[in-house]
């Protein structure tokens, strides 16, 4: 599995990643070259490309300016809020939010919060289901760390049972708004948000539908 690095990489269809266009123009290649050969058949390339565009959309989205609070890095489900212990950046106790991404959700993962990146690291692993109790310790994962107004926080993108790639488009250096796109994973996965735990308060619960750069998170404490 790799990562790439590049921030904010426009695409050229509106409302799709550019991460999912080589896939969707060879499908939309395949099914044309189908059509002509074996019409019958082209339902099946035609079906795995219409699918394929599905999954790497990519909607428009404002940015939020509500500053006192911290937003869902994806869209999904949350699958835990808790505290833990964090050494890897939060370097203490952390409130983690987990978010679940299944093979229907947007796939892009988007900037919980204003700030600068300070540390992204790759680090390879399994591809257990991304529900797991412990597949943010053995999964392939990769971690980006901002500094924010409210202190350090932490965003960790792990890939999952079908997901294979995890795309990151910040460096360290790199300045990014509450709701920018970072990066996505592909074909299921998980997302969490880590922040230090007296910085802030939950706001949402596990079993809650989130949307990146949309749902609050938690409320920073002044």
């Amino acid at each position: 599995m790799t990562t790439s690095s590049t921030h904010n990489r426009p695409s050229i269809i509106p409302g799709l990643a550019p991460e999912g266009l080589p896939i969707i123009g060879m499908g939309a290649a395949l099914s044309g070259v189908t059509a002509l050969l074996a019409p019958k058949l082209s339902v099946v390339p035609l079906s795995l490309t219409v699918g394929a565009a599905y999954f790497f959309r990519d909607p428009a989205r404002p940015l939020p300016t509500d500053r006192s609070m911290f937003y869902s890095a994806a869209d999904g489900r949350v699958l835990r809020v808790e505290q833990v212990h964090d050494s890897r950046f939060i370097n203490g106790p952390a409130l983690r939010i987990a978010t679940f991404l299944s093979l229907f959700d947007v796939h892009v993962n988007r900037s919980a919060a204003e700030g600068t990146v300070r540390h992204v690291e790759h680090i390879p692993g399994r591809f257990d289901a991304a529900w797991g109790e412990d597949v943010h310790e053995v999964n392939e994962r990769n971690y980006i760390g901002l500094d924010t107004a409210h202190g350090p926080m932490l965003i960790v993108q792990i890939a999952g049972l079908v997901a294979r790639r995890i795309v990151c488009n910040v460096a360290p250096g790199t300045a990014v708004a509450a709701g920018e796109r970072v990066g996505l994973i592909k074909f299921g996965s998980r997302t969490d948000v880590l922040v230090p735990f007296d910085s802030a308060r939950p706001l949402v619960v596990a079993g809650m539908r989130v949307r990146g750069g949309i749902t609050p998170l938690g409320a920073w404490h002044e």
